[in-house]
């Protein structure tokens, strides 16, 4: 059986940003050299920062170092599909790694970096026959590019939307999103929440807090809000992801919904993720025996998190997850294959 990784990453680097067509617009690289140690998620001195629109962005923050630079930022094709090839691994799901975090306030910049870093996906995808598929970025600032950039990103590759936990300072089921979702049902496209937040108010608030205050309670918090919105139920051709949270929170929000869902005087499905089209990845450190019976067979997916080293990061997920003896095969055969291939709509 074929395997799909769900979740991998990109790290952006100056061929990246080569499509900006305005000079000034373009992101540069800032090495520190003195002053006092910051430590990355490996626990190294981290020393590489980003500059756009004056602003610093750490760039060695979350670096795997059991991926080779070249194939982390896809210097070389040909060395990431090696490596797939090693992990056992048919296709991956690319994702990008700078833009997990707030980076562009303003239109122009934010329509500028989106259509630059789709265009770089698009070279990787076609460099990569069909072995790695992603995710596009959307400019959400600029309303009337959106059907012009998805369609160029749908017929360079791409198998998705990416959205963080918040866009724009609101919340994904504001009714300035529907247009977006309208539009992913009408290509056929997902909408992929994953981990991260594009709120610069709600980052700064959490700046000295741990990542799971910032990026993960925000990406939870997305599934209960999709479903106390009956936002699925409003766009019911639309597919949903929520990527690089884990999975043991599903029983928890579920339980809970079904209680606010009961005092409302309605009744939440039996199988609420299947009932939503909504997929979410898990992680082979999680419970599946306890969370399977609830989030069903036929919608959890799973990533490596490849590229990055943080507590979502398993290189060797997939073939974990293949001699993992706690669920049945055929339940892992969904998940590495049947799932995300439904998810993302590949042939």
């Amino acid at each position: 059986m074929p395997t799909i990784d769900s979740d991998a990453h990109v790290i952006e680097n100056i061929e990246s940003w080569k499509y900006l067509e305005d000079p000034k617009l373009l992101p540069f690289l800032v090495k520190q050299e003195s002053g006092g140690d910051r430590l990355n998620t490996e626990g190294k001195r981290k020393s590489d920062f980003w500059v756009i629109d004056n602003r610093l962005f750490e760039r060695d923050q979350n670096l795997g170092s059991n991926t080779s630079v070249e194939s982390r930022e896809m210097h070389s094709v040909e060395s990431r599909i090696r490596h797939m090839d090693e992990l056992e691994v048919d296709v991956q799901i690319l994702y990008p790694t700078l833009l997990l975090r707030p980076i562009a306030d303003n239109a122009p910049l934010e329509l500028a970096l989106a259509k630059s870093y789709n265009r770089w996906l698009a070279e990787i995808w076609k460099a990569g026959k069909g072995r790695l598929r992603w995710v596009a970025v959307p400019p959400l600032l600029s309303p009337p590019k959106l059907r012009d950039e998805l369609l160029f990103a749908k017929e360079h590759g791409a198998c998705g939307i990416f959205m963080r936990a918040m866009e724009c300072d609101k919340p994904q089921t504001d009714a300035m999103f529907h247009p977006l979702y309208d539009l992913a049902a009408e290509l056929d496209l997902p909408i992929c929440f994953h981990l991260g937040t594009g709120s610069f108010t709600v980052h700064a608030l959490y700046d000295k807090d741990t990542t799971f205050t910032k990026f993960k309670l925000p990406t939870v918090g997305v599934f209960h809000s999709l479903i106390m919105g009956g936002v699925p139920q409003m766009f019911p051709k639309v597919r949903w992801a929520i990527v690089e949270a884990s999975a043991n929170w599903i029983p928890y929000l579920v339980n809970d919904l079904r209680g606010r869902f009961k005092r409302r005087g309605k009744r939440l499905p039996d199988n609420v993720l299947a009932a939503n089209n909504i997929y979410v990845t898990c992680e082979v450190t999680d419970d599946l025996p306890y969370v399977l019976p609830v989030a069903g067979e036929d919608n959890l997916i799973i990533g490596t998190d490849y590229g990055h080293s943080d507590s979502s990061s398993e290189i060797e997920a997939l073939r974990l997850l293949r001699n993992d003896n706690r669920i049945g095969p055929r339940a892992v055969d969904k998940i590495l294959w049947d799932n995300p291939r439904a998810l993302y709509g590949l042939n």
